[in-house]
């Protein structure tokens, strides 16, 4: 028995690992594509030139990015069968063609058309072009409907019966699709992504502006990233509400673990905002606990007085981690208000007629790059530790996923996938960083200029 709780901690350790690089990587993407779309609709219809440089310079960052992101998805999907074939197993009826859809829209939408995005700007016209950059844009939105429809399937299971050796079998296509959590989870996750990106654009601006305030290019792409967060992170917020309504109502140990509640106050007192705490899962408390009476039943509850389900009110062995779940949420919602802040101030100061010369919101920004990601992976800890101990919620515990291996095996598995992702995102920090601490130029070339590009004829 505990060579087997060995082996599930290591699968687990493994999962957390690649799910971590890859999801950032994936988000960007994504973000970056619609990025990409916007610079090039709005060089087509202004005809300046200015869109078309920031367009060449970003689309070297998207190359890079598609070429580490590729590599990290293919350990991903390996890692399924490899460790959790049990799972494959049981719930393999409905989670498999989900992902059959998402690796059709990767490979017909996206990888089909991003070598005409790539490579063929002087090689068909504009508007084929144009519709190239479309189409990886709408495949990257469709591999993200997909893959998190198949997640929400996972968290909010619907439309599906049991068959007799304990398989999941669709009966409702529609219901296991659209499954409760996955339009909240969709757009939250959506717009995560443009956020990520936005922080990220905006913060490598701010490091190009503090050594060329006068560039014009760098000011575009820095003004067009905090537009997207200033105009965004409210809508994220509102968006996170709702899920977390939905989540109330279908996840209660897990709102319970978020809010560490360990056990229900006295009627009519309301549920507090606890600020900090340690939660100790041992002694089922709270120690050094810091709370607002009744705040948390305004967000949770939208009133001053109900309550939510306590830890104390489910059984010991379906809670989830509580202080990863605790601290991660924390840290969530309090990268997004630093971002909401950013996005404040900087509108403040285009009004101002200073959003480029303020050196010390530059240094901000640049603090901030890594916020959009950051609070990202906070969040997927939350909706995926907020989970245990199931993998298919409430039907499927995630000891009973794991694959007859050894925590031997799966511990060299992963030293060498580590190995892997140094050596591989060491390379590509270093290429970012030498792609970005220059900024666009006039007559920006793309990922691999043709010579034509080099002699400036097109």
């Amino acid at each position: 028995m505990e060579a087997f709780e060995s082996a599930l901690i290591a699968a687990r350790v493994q999962f957390a690992i690649t799910i971590s690089f890859h999801i950032v990587l994936a988000a960007f993407t994504m973000g970056l594509a619609n990025f990409l779309l916007v610079l090039e609709a709005l060089w087509l219809y202004s005809g300046r030139q200015i869109y078309l440089d920031v367009y060449r310079y970003w689309l070297k960052v998207f190359a890079l990015n598609i070429a580490i992101g590729t590599a990290t998805g293919l350990i991903m999907e390996y890692q399924f069968g490899l460790n959790w074939s049990r799972l494959s197993t049981q719930a393999g009826d409905i989670l498999g063609p989900l992902m059959f859809y998402e690796v059709l829209a990767a490979f017909f939408l996206e990888a089909g058309f991003i070598g005409i995005m790539l490579f063929g700007m002087n090689k068909v016209g504009p508007r084929l072009h144009f519709f190239a950059t479309a189409a990886v844009a709408v495949g990257s939105l469709i591999s993200a409907f997909w893959i998190l429809s198949a997640n929400s399937w996972m968290q909010t299971p619907a439309g599906y019966a049991v068959a007799g050796d304990g398989r999941f079998i669709a009966q409702d296509w529609w219901a296991i699709i659209f499954n409760p959590s996955f339009p909240y989870r969709f757009v939250h996750m959506t717009l995560a992504t443009m956020l990520g990106s936005a922080t990220l654009i905006a913060g490598a601006s701010a490091w190009q502006l503090l050594r060329a305030p006068g560039n014009p290019r760098a000011r575009l792409q820095y003004s067009m990233a905090l537009w997207v967060i200033v105009l965004l992170m409210p809508v994220q917020i509102i968006v996170g509400d709702l899920h977390g309504v939905n989540t109330l109502e279908h996840q209660p140990q897990k709102v319970a673990a978020i809010e560490g509640s360990w056990t229900r106050p006295e009627p009519g007192a309301g549920e507090p905002m606890r600020l900090f705490a340690l939660p100790d899962s041992d002694q089922r408390r709270n120690h050094w606990e810091l709370a607002i009476p009744r705040m948390g039943s305004l967000y949770l509850r939208h009133d001053l007085t109900s309550t939510i389900a306590a830890l104390d009110e489910f059984a010991e062995r379906d809670i989830p981690p509580v202080a990863p779940v605790f601290f991660a949420f924390r840290i969530m919602v309090g990268l997004g208000l630093l971002m909401l802040a950013q996005g404040v101030i900087c509108a403040w100061l285009r009004w101002r007629g200073q959003l480029y010369k303020t050196r010390w919101m530059l240094r901000i920004s640049l603090f901030m790059a890594p916020a959009g990601f950051l609070a990202m992976l906070s969040g997927w800890i939350v909706t995926e530790m907020g989970r245990q101990p199931f993998t298919v919620y409430g039907l499927l515990r995630t000891a009973d996923s794991l694959s007859s291996v050894s925590r031997e095996q799966v511990a060299g598995a992963t030293w060498g996938i580590l190995c892997f992702y140094v050596l591989v995102f060491g390379i590509g920090f270093w290429v970012l960083k030498r792609i970005l601490r220059k900024p666009p130029r006039e007559g920006e070339l793309g990922p691999q200029p043709t010579l034509a590009d080099e002699t400036g004829h097109s």
